[in-house]
């Protein structure tokens, strides 16, 4: 195999720059996806800046693939060299432990993260095991894929899980490149949405893409009239609130469940819990099996990330515009190697 091109930081914080890597022989379950676009999600610049702690250098980021597969190893299955498909966070699990068994890949203990420890999407070409290469069906855009692969099946994962049905009232805190995609899945789903967002001047856009009631996220005011009203509340922001606040507007049995990477500790009463018997959830991505559902819920529906362009070449100009908040909603690459 030729070497890999890439886009690498060579240290936290770094800018990237041009790197190249042999990726050594392809594994037996393993596929090669010839990459066309790449998102950017706000998890690369926190990978970047190694706010976790577990960023390894140099480091190739990019997990929101859309590409071809270009080669396959001798025991791939499902998938062939040709097919479209997309890659996200996971980029391989075991398939032998309770939770790969019982079709819950996403939480496997031994999943292999994309841009962690191993180079990802911000290059010519990305390998993963070829489960977590889910085809892209027609109807789907592949520019406008990559997004979904992180993204859209982080929002589209708890409807699943957590059994939010049509007749419910569901709240979207933050609605920026995952919480726009939620507000479109849920619109769709059949829910009366609620989007909650500290920027004014979303309303008309926000509408646009199916809420049905827009709610300034910091005024308490806002918040009041709401009290035991939302049966699900999902937060997409990495910025801590007043999650009391929003507890007080879920309805009896209601739920308000996580999937932006708040990093504070939650300040959380327990009592408006316990005497409304209210939970408080969070999730990772979702399973190959719910990433196809949703990529099939999307074709059906026409639902897409709103996104801005960029070149491959570009992706220090394209991370400072999304670490600037001005992105609307997500930013993509272009694979422009030459």
């Amino acid at each position: 195999m030729s070497k890999i091109r890439a886009y690498a930081a060579t240290a936290a914080g770094a800018a990237l720059e041009p790197f190249e890597f042999d990726p050594g022989p392809l594994g037996d379950e393993q596929v090669e996806i010839a990459v066309d676009y790449c998102g950017i999600c706000h998890s690369d610049l926190s990978v970047i800046h190694n706010s976790w702690g577990n960023a390894q250098f140099p480091l190739v980021p990019g997990h929101e693939i859309s590409g071809r597969i270009v080669a396959t190893g001798d025991k791939v299955k499902k998938v062939k060299a040709g097919d479209r498909v997309g890659l996200g966070w996971f980029s391989g699990s075991c398939m032998s432990c309770p939770d790969c068994l019982r079709g819950d890949q996403n939480l496997c203990p031994n999943g292999e993260d994309t841009i962690i420890g191993r180079p990802g999407g911000f290059a010519d070409r990305v390998r993963s095991h070829w489960a977590w290469a889910v085809p892209i069906p027609d109807g789907v855009d592949a520019a406008k894929a990559g997004p979904l692969f992180c993204g859209g099946i982080t929002v589209f994962n708890p409807i699943v899980q957590c059994g939010v049905r049509p007749t419910d009232r569901v709240g979207v805190v933050g609605v920026g490149g995952l919480g726009h995609l939620a507000v479109q899945f849920l619109n769709k789903w059949g829910c009366e949405v609620f989007a909650f967002t500290s920027s004014e001047d979303k309303k008309d856009e926000l509408r646009k893409l199916g809420a049905h009631h827009v709610v300034n996220s910091r005024d308490p005011a806002q918040l009041k009239p709401l009290a035991r009203s939302l049966d699900f509340i999902m937060v997409t922001v990495n910025v801590p609130l007043d999650w009391n606040a929003y507890i007080a507007t879920l309805a009896p049995r209601g739920r308000l469940h996580f999937v932006g990477a708040v990093l504070e500790p939650l300040d959380i009463g327990l009592f408006p819990l316990l005497m409304g018997q209210k939970s408080v959830s969070a999730s990772p991505l979702g399973s190959p099996a719910t990433t196809a559902q949703m990529l099939d819920f999307c074709a059906r529906h026409g639902i897409a990330a709103v996104t801005e362009n960029f070149g491959m070449s570009q992706v220090n100009e394209a991370l400072a515009r999304l670490e600037s908040g001005k992105a609307r909603y997500r930013i993509v690459l272009k694979n422009d190697f030459r």
